[in-house]
């Protein structure tokens, strides 16, 4: 059989695979420690797969370009005999490579757990190079600038491979484990109760409970310090990682005393609403950066000290090459490549450590609380000096203009944002009908801004007379006509393709989810909420209490209680979710939205809020399942049912995309004389028409008394957000950690808030830190 690579290919191959594969990997290096970072700040999908691309290209390029050296050893075919010296100075710079740079050393939790896969390919690793190393060493003059960056290159992997074994879940509690308390001498003090006893003396057992002098004083600090103000942003840092230190237990379910949850409540419920948001941003992207990255083991005396030892051995072996190696014999390409791998090492270090400068971690370690004297002032400068880059990374507020939806949004750049700042939706109506999503703000990009204001003519501008002559013309319409049926066809090709790879729900992911950003009056209505229940939870059974609610607190409380209560309490959480989705949706589509003249618009937010809070809890049952996971697998059988009736529906009535309020009204107007149960069993899990019942029952609070209507969405947004509580609370503690890297949830922000709050099931010892002392007397 003839070979299809002819001798021309061939030479090509065996003369650049080992140049063009290290130089593929140094360019993957450098795209992963800028733009790494940057994944914890968006939830688009494409970028997040390109990351993960080149996350596993970076392993593969460095560990297949080891294995190509290691063959073209000898081999004098393939490399000519000087240049086969020069390739075995390679391998240590892929040890560098290997060792990945600081921004990344895991792409998900379960990569941590792979540790000790990590420590065994060190071991191989070092043994392929030190191979390539020795065959050439006889005649090499590169053995010293070989050896030390071997050094700087074991270094390196043994960082990441400590980082993975730090950020492992066994570890990581382990490491948070307090020295074990057996308590007060339990044996002893019964013998000393009964030779009293025996000798007839009067005896009392008083428990008396140790004061913590320590934890009094930075509980009053965080108090006193920013009582009526606004947090600084450095005391946004340090509150953050000091909440982090007690908290990071959270995510793997570490249980907390009575005075951390004091301490924490005390704090976060004087705080604004806004101040509360920034610091969970820094205290998430702590837990970020502990789990997914190397900061834990290069920000310590000893990182600081194997980090500067690698640095300078790169440069000492960067200048021996340079001054002490003699390069004639070399071929002059293969030069240029080495120097290329010894200053893109060098970058590499140097960009690491100026993102190490203006972490969040140097700003917590500047910390001034337990300092004095010429180290505090000292202290003080450097970080009054660079805590001016916080600026940048402040929460951004835009305010959005459109009708009837004016209010400020999270607007933070993309390059500085500490989570993606956006809630995802899913709407079950607009997915039956194949509907384009719709957000109720658009945030525009800085390259838009800077295009509507000094080219307004591209963007629906004066000066479009001619375009709009061309699209009245026939000629236009034919061609129209023509490029739709085209799209069409295309389209209709393109979905086979995607139903027959099984891509299908990752398609509808990106096509039907709406990403709707942040608003301020939505994050402080949750807040308030949250803050509510809080005050009403001094002890610890009502906390217990509030936090395994789903909709049946606020019920309780209203005289309507016991026709919506049903639809609460006597259904799982998962059906529980479906019949509110689709009444809240039922209702936003069928009910006009109203403007108050006296500028009152509390009517008009409530049913914002209801409306995102109702597509993004959605959205976590149907594509985040494992937030949910507890009700995952019937929740998805119960959405595909009720779609499958809805679509029924839709066909018998002709409806098509964007026709939500026509839908909507159909729903409403079967007529519901009979429970849905009673006529299907439980062949179908659908709740189609169960929610159009409970769609009817909130409009009919509109009849009950004047000034009703407008209780009916502030008592949906409500439900909503105690829906939204329950799901945080019962939700996997580790899956909130694996989305911080996603993006971020909003669902996290207020599992985080809620503990912050005190509500939770976490906090079970009921002493504080403090030691008992039992004294024995009369």
């Amino acid at each position: 059989m003839h070979n299809p690579i002819t001798g021309t290919y061939k030479k090509i191959w065996d003369d650049w695979n080992i140049r063009g594969v290290m130089l593929f990997s140094l360019f993957l290096q450098i795209f992963l420690i800028l733009f790494a970072p940057l994944r914890k700040g968006t939830s688009n999908k494409l970028i997040i797969m390109l990351i993960w691309s080149v996350y596993l290209l970076a392993d593969w390029a460095a560990n297949f370009a080891v294995g190509l050296i290691s063959n073209s050893q000898g081999d004098a075919t393939t490399t000519e005999e000087s240049s086969t010296y020069l390739l075995s100075f390679w391998p240590p710079f892929l040890l560098l490579h290997l060792g990945g740079p600081d921004t990344i050393t895991a792409f998900a939790l379960e990569d941590n757990e792979l540790w000790l896969r990590h420590a065994l390919g060190l071991f191989f690793q070092v043994l392929a190079a030190a191979y390539v190393f020795l065959q050439a060493l006889p005649r090499t003059k590169l053995a010293i600038p070989t050896l030390l960056v071997f050094v700087a290159g074991i270094i390196k992997y043994l960082e990441r491979t400590r980082a993975l074994y730090l950020a492992s879940l066994d570890k990581f509690r382990d490491s948070m484990l307090k020295e074990p308390d057996p308590g007060p001498n339990y044996a002893k003090l019964m013998d000393d109760i009964a030779s009293k006893k025996e000798a007839n003396l009067p005896t009392t057992v008083i428990m008396i409970e140790e004061q913590s002098g320590k934890k009094s004083n930075t509980r009053r600090s965080l108090i006193g310090e920013r009582d009526g103000l606004c947090l600084r942003d450095l005391q946004v840092v340090h509150y953050a990682y000091h909440f982090f230190d007690i908290f990071k237990g959270l995510i793997v379910d570490l249980i907390f005393s009575f005075h951390e949850r004091n301490e924490s409540r005390d704090f976060f419920i004087n705080l604004t609403p806004e101040d509360a948001l920034r610091v969970i941003e820094v205290e998430l992207n702590f837990i970020y950066d502990a789990l997914y990255s190397k900061v834990q083991v290069v920000h310590s005396r000893f990182g600081y000290s194997t980090r500067f030892i690698s640095f300078a051995s790169v440069v000492a072996a960067l200048l021996i090459f340079h001054f002490k190696v003699n390069k004639s014999g070399f071929d002059e390409f293969d030069v240029g490549i080495t120097y290329a791998l010894f200053l893109g090492a060098i970058a590499l270090d140097i960009v690491a450590f100026l993102m190490l400068c203006f972490s969040d971690w140097t700003f917590a370690a500047l910390s001034t609380d337990s300092e004095n004297g010429l180290k505090l002032k000292i202290k003080s400068g450097i970080a009054a000096t660079i805590g001016r880059f916080l600026i940048l990374k402040r929460p951004k507020w835009y305010i959005c203009r459109q009708e009837k939806h004016n209010c400020e949004v999270l607007a933070t750049p993309f390059l500085f944002r500490r989570w993606s700042g956006h809630i995802s939706g899913h709407n079950l109506i607009r997915y039956c009908l194949k509907g384009s999503p719709t957000n109720f703000h658009q945030v525009k990009n800085c390259v838009y801004r800077v295009i509507t204001k000094f080219i307004p003519g591209i963007i629906g501008g004066k000066d479009i007379h001619f375009i709009r002559y061309l699209t009245s013309c026939r000629v236009s319409q034919f061609l129209s006509f023509i490029y739709g049926k085209v799209i069409h066809l295309l389209g209709f090709i393109i979905q086979l393709v995607i139903d027959y790879s099984g891509l299908t729900d990752f398609v509808d992911e990106i096509r039907y989810l709406s990403h709707e950003p942040l608003t301020k009056p939505l994050w402080e209505f949750i807040f308030n909420e949250l803050r509510e229940k809080s005050n009403s939870a001094d002890e610890p059974e009502n906390a217990k209490k509030i936090s395994s609610a789903r909709g049946n607190w606020i019920l309780e409380s209203r005289d309507y209680h016991d026709k919506l209560l049903p639809y609460v309490t006597g259904v799982t959480f998962d059906e529980s979710l479906l019949l509110w989705h689709i009444a809240t949706e039922l209702l936003y589509q069928t009910e006009e939205e109203t403007t108050h003249e006296d500028g009152n618009n509390n009517y008009n937010n409530h049913r914002q809020f209801s409306k995102i809070l109702s597509d993004y809890m959605l959205y976590l049952l149907v594509v985040q399942t494992t937030m949910i996971s507890v009700e995952a697998g019937i929740g998805k059988i119960r959405f595909r049912d009720t779609c499958a009736e809805a679509k029924r529906l839709f066909r018998s009535k002709n409806l098509g995309a964007n026709e939500e309020e026509e839908a909507c009204e159909q729903i409403l107007g079967v007529y519901t004389y009979v429970e849905p149960v009673k006529v299907k069993g439980d062949r179908s899990k659908s709740v189609l028409f169960d929610a159009s019942m409970l769609a009817q029952v909130l409009n009919k609070m509109d009849d009950l008394e004047e000034g009703v209507k407008e209780d009916k969405w502030k008592l949906l947004s409500k439900i909503w957000v105690e829906l939204l509580s329950y799901a945080a609370c019962n939700c996997i503690p580790r899956t909130h950690a694996q989305e911080v890297n996603k993006g971020g949830e909003l669902i996290t922000f207020v599992w985080l808030l809620m503990a912050h709050f005190g509500l939770g099931e976490q906090f079970q010892i009921n002493k504080g830190q403090g030691r008992t002392k039992l004294i024995i007397g009369k």
